[in-house]
């Protein structure tokens, strides 16, 4: 199966998306029926190496996946784009531990970000586990967790040795195992339920640990695992606010034809600076998507021919992903304020999207922070090129 074919199943996800979205914003999570069509559409697997029965997709086609079912509902997008980072953990596990994992049809693996509260402890055959960890999006639709944590002695003590451009361990156990918290109330994504989770003595085997990003573990030779997790998130969740940025300028421009604003004598259409508008945020998507797809197609080119990523490649990757966030909630704000009062009802495709495109935005990948660290590198500041 193509890129394109999976393109096509997310398109036709649209009608049950939509139809579903109010509910899911209810219930704060996604419903069996919706993911019951992910998994029939086999999305879930977009990510999952292709030894295990997965598409092993490129990151640029993952993105336009990701988009297409943004489009519709961004939480389903986001839970999507979630899964399809952690499914890049079976290529750093030994094949039988990671079959068992993302193997089975409905296999779904969510963890939350790394935070100082996680501690292992080496004991005989693993790891006892404790910790607590947020906003693990998807968790409630996951077969597994993961938890990033430190290895500790049992004095308490960081086990020495670890290179700083390594990220922490990565423990996975069975989402039955952890304690899920219910604290996702948010204004929006509301339907990811990227809930709290924490373990209390959980022994992890030795087996079930991973270190994410470490070439000298991985057991994948795809050019797809020559990308880190971090950036695959990025690209990921800048396809999440494409999404939203299309459906709301597509929305814009239909309302745009037909609305007669409050006391006025013609339609918004004939208003010189909104046909200003309309042509630059049509631009302004445009040149964040393909800005971002191209530099992924070039990045995975790359690391097809060379088993690597260099650092102009990942700075641009990172410059394109933090971009397109803005720029795409920039053009739903400009939208958003353009529609009137018409966008502030919940019978329409502005409002949730408005609350979702806000929340995708003040999430880590979207932090000036990360262009930040790319300006610096722009600008000749050495010792920089861990952070992209």
């Amino acid at each position: 199966m193509n890129a394109e074919d999976y393109v096509d199943r997310a398109r036709g996800l649209a009608p049950l998306l939509e139809k579903s979205a109010p509910q899911m914003e209810r219930e704060r999570q996604l419903t069996d029926e919706v993911v019951a069509a992910l998994h029939d559409a086999e999305l879930y697997r977009l990510q999952v190496p292709r030894s295990f029965g997965g598409a092993e997709l490129p990151p640029a086609d993952f993105v336009r996946v990701i988009e297409e079912i943004a489009k519709a509902d961004a939480s389903t997008a986001w839970c999507l784009a979630q899964a399809g980072g952690c499914a890049t953990a079976a290529a750093y596990l030994d094949p039988a531990v990671a079959r068992a994992i993302f193997g089975p049809r409905d296999a779904v693996v969510a963890w939350g970000p790394p935070n100082r509260t996680g501690r292992a402890v080496p004991v005989d055959g693993g790891y006892i586990l404790n910790g607590r960890w947020e906003f693990a999006s998807g968790s409630r639709q996951a077969t597994w967790l993961g938890a990033h944590a430190a290895r500790v002695n049992p004095d308490g003590k960081t086990t020495p040795g670890t290179p700083q451009r390594l990220t922490e361990p990565t423990f996975l156990f069975p989402r039955a195992s952890a304690e899920i918290i219910d604290t996702w109330r948010v204004i929006g994504l509301k339907a990811t339920g990227s809930d709290t989770y924490a373990a209390k003595d959980l022994f992890v085997p030795a087996t079930h640990m991973l270190q994410r990003d470490d070439p000298a573990t991985r057991r994948e030779s795809g050019p797809l695992y020559r990308f880190t997790n971090f950036q695959l998130y990025a690209a990921a969740f800048a396809g999440v606010a494409l999404g939203i940025a299309r459906a709301v300028q597509d929305e814009f421009l239909a309302l745009a034809r037909e609305k007669t604003p409050f006391m006025s004598h013609s339609s918004l259409r004939d208003n010189a600076s909104i046909q200003s508008q309309a042509a630059l945020t049509e631009v302004q998507l445009r040149q964040a998507r393909l800005f971002l797809l191209d530099t992924l197609g070039a990045a995975y080119d790359e690391a097809e021919r060379r088993g690597e990523i260099s650092l102009d490649r990942r700075l641009a990757l990172r410059m394109g992903a933090t971009a397109a966030i803005h720029q795409a909630r920039d053009v739903v704000d400009a939208c958003y304020l353009a529609a009137g009062a018409t966008a502030i009802f919940e019978d329409n495709r502005f409002e949730r999207r408005f609350r979702d495109i806000h929340a995708v935005s003040q999430q880590a990948q979207a932090r000036t922070l990360q262009l930040e660290a790319a300006g610096r590198i722009l600008l000749g500041f050495e010792g920089m090129s861990y952070a992209i």
